[in-house]
């Protein structure tokens, strides 16, 4: 099994890069699984002091879930992936079922973060966009798809995305194997990713 982990920040653009990636190879062949998924659970708290919670700090992550389920994955067995909402801030009681693949692909803002984690990756890729290109991406996806308003996100964006981008997420640019910049797509550094995935492969 080859294990790739694709970081960067919020709305530097990782879930198009993984999709093209994906795209070039046999379905059966390759499984994604997102960092989000691996929040810890905070079944706990009340939903107003989940919403506090700042998820953009690498204590937010159950890492040790995560290095469970890439070991299990290795050894060829089926995993139960824990299904997060982010409207309701928590883990839902769903899981979903993933089966090993020749091909396993994690994407997260932090997950070059934890040295176990990083040491599981045999190929690392940080994916690079502008800071005002995310905080754009990132207003039109949390508006459209998770419900927030631009006054929410505005403010997190301030408060905890960005200095947690800049204490946390930039700096693991320095463990990556391979930096994509992203402000536009960049189909050169897709195209030499999808080439060491089939060379390794094969």
């Amino acid at each position: 099994m080859l294990i790739i982990g694709i970081a960067g920040g919020t709305g530097c653009g990782k879930t198009t890069v993984v999709n093209h990636i994906i795209n070039e190879l046999p379905e059966n062949e390759v499984c994604v699984i997102s960092q989000d998924s691996y929040y810890k659970d905070t079944s706990h708290l009340s939903y107003e002091e989940r919403t506090k919670i700042n998820f953009d700090h690498p204590q937010s992550i159950d890492f040790e879930l995560l290095a469970n389920h890439l070991e299990t994955l290795r050894k060829g067995e089926i995993i139960a992936q824990p299904v997060y909402s982010f409207v309701e801030h928590n883990r839902t009681k769903e899981t979903i079922q993933t089966s090993p693949c020749k091909v396993m692909i994690v994407e997260g803002i932090l997950i070059l973060t934890n040295p176990q984690i990083r040491e599981m990756f045999d190929i690392k890729i940080y994916v690079h966009a502008d800071s005002d290109e995310r905080l754009i991406r990132r207003l039109k996806r949390d508006i459209a798809e998770r419900g927030r308003d631009i006054d929410e996100v505005l403010d997190r964006y301030q408060n905890t995305l960005k200095p947690m981008h800049q204490q946390f997420i930039d700096p693991t640019k320095e463990f990556a194997d391979l930096i994509i910049p992203n402000n536009n797509y960049n189909n050169v550094a897709v195209d030499i990713v999808r080439t060491i995935i089939k060379e390794r492969l094969n």
